[in-house]
């Protein structure tokens, strides 16, 4: 299947923003994290400039030094339910870890948001990589990077597994008769693996799309693999064009070596477009941003990137802190990217928290200059789409009534949405039914 002709976009709702300071802006609503209205505000415009999907990021850690939008936050299947009832065509993506819930009741879930959205339904696979989870969930401790991947791989597997419990037909519902249901149509699953052992059924018939539409935002060597194996869209981080061309090239590789179509897998970088009406007013909005960030800001991430590990004991014009043990088991892809830009230039600590604490981004600018760099990264290969943060209050309409109508303009972007499901939006096929496909099978030997 060839490459789709039409950029990917994808909004995350991150309420009060996605630093440590936006909050502080004076047009950020401060209960942005918990409010329904905000959120429903945001959906209806994101649908209107014909986005592919909503995304909702989770972690289930916090400390004091957490950033505001995750200390005070929805539960993502809880959101995205309700915006499910408000909103129509768009698609609805929810993060969820594998280390710290059960495959039944994970399927569960996100069958019953596709039936509540009429198919409009993503699960975005993580494994948490904070250590100080463990804790709120009775553990002692938090599996090791390459434990949490194995787990990843038969918890999808359950989940997929699960999903496949009900064939199409299943659900008879014949009143006349009184057969509700086809039992040569409904199966167990009596999986029994290393992580699990789930009987199934899952109580809930197949879904509107068949099986809910799964995203990974693998960027460590594990994450990679698994992603290219098991994902149909990637949600990355790529700084520059050339790391995006890098990123995209290495993990579709490895999904054609998989067996996979590398068109059936979408890299999506996230980025935090700022539109001005001019490359002036634009650099002058960012301007504003960057006034509300601080050095503490920059150590926030930092710290967060690291597991909690305390940065602000170092001096910051000290070179960079030997923290690489830290790193190589907590967020690996972030904390290998810091390390070897530092390794590269020789940062301070200082340098590595400014940079952290201001991100400018390829994408500032006019209308006309933002869709250029989107472009650009669309068809040299650094990005499928792209998974739009909104960094200053007003953003996201400034992108849907300027930037949005150039691309659709230049054939980039949708001027419709392609049909009623998340899977008709990416061009993605059905999958399936294991059991339909052995009965299918079984008939044609």
């Amino acid at each position: 299947m060839a490459k789709s002709p039409h950029i990917k976009l994808g909004f995350i709702l991150h309420g009060v923003g996605r630093t440590w300071n936006d909050w502080r802006h004076p047009d950020r609503d401060v209960n942005a994290s918990t409010s329904l209205s905000h959120y429903q505000q945001q959906a209806a415009t994101a649908e209107r400039g014909k986005f592919d999907f909503l995304f909702v990021a989770d972690s289930l850690s916090i400390t004091e030094k957490s950033s505001p939008h995750y200390l005070n936050r929805f539960e993502p299947i809880t959101i995205l339910s309700a915006l499910a009832a408000t909103t129509s065509r768009i698609g609805l993506v929810g993060t969820l870890t594998v280390s710290y819930s059960e495959p039944f009741n994970v399927a569960r879930q996100f069958a019953s948001l596709d039936h509540l959205s009429g198919g409009r339904a993503g699960w975005n696979v993580v494994t948490s990589w904070l250590g100080d989870t463990a804790a709120n969930f009775s553990k002692t401790e938090h599996p090791a990077h390459a434990t949490r991947y194995k787990i990843a791989a038969e918890y999808l597997d359950v989940v997929k597994g699960l999903w496949d419990s009900w064939e199409d037909g299943a659900h008879v519902a014949d009143k006349e008769s009184g057969q509700f249901v086809d039992p040569d149509r409904l199966h167990r699953l009596d999986h029994q693996g290393e992580f699990f052992q789930v009987r199934g059924p899952l109580n809930i018939k197949r879904t509107p799309q068949g099986q809910p539409v799964i995203f990974q935002a693998g960027a460590s060597e594990d994450g990679r693999s698994f992603a290219a194996r098991h994902a149909e869209v990637i949600f990355t981080h790529a700084p520059t064009k050339e790391e995006g061309q890098s990123y995209v090239a290495d993990v579709k590789a490895r999904a054609r070596g998989f067996g996979r179509d590398p068109d059936q897998l979408f890299v999506l970088p996230g980025i935090a477009p700022i539109v001005g009406d001019s490359d002036e007013d634009a650099e002058a909005r960012y301007r504003e941003l960057a006034a509300l960030e601080s050095i503490d800001t920059g150590l926030g991430f930092l710290s967060r990137t690291f597991n909690d590990h305390d940065f602000r004991q170092y001096d910051l014009d000290s070179p960079f802190p030997d923290v690489a043990h830290i790193g190589l088991d907590s967020q690996q892809s972030g904390t290998l990217r810091i390390l070897a830009e530092v390794r590269a230039e020789n940062l301070t600590l200082r340098q590595v928290a400014e940079r952290l604490a201001t991100p400018r981004g390829a994408f500032v600018g006019s209308p006309e200059t933002v869709a250029d760099q989107l472009q650009q990264w669309f068809e040299e290969g650094a990005a499928d789409g792209f998974v739009i943060f909104e960094p200053l209050p007003g953003q996201l309409e400034l992108f849907v009534e300027k930037v949005v109508p150039i691309l659709q303009a230049r054939g980039l972007f949708r001027a419709e949405y392609e049909g009623t499901t998340f899977r008709a939006h990416l061009g993605l096929s059905e999958p399936e039914n294991r059991h339909a496909a052995a009965r299918r099978a079984q008939s044609a030997a």
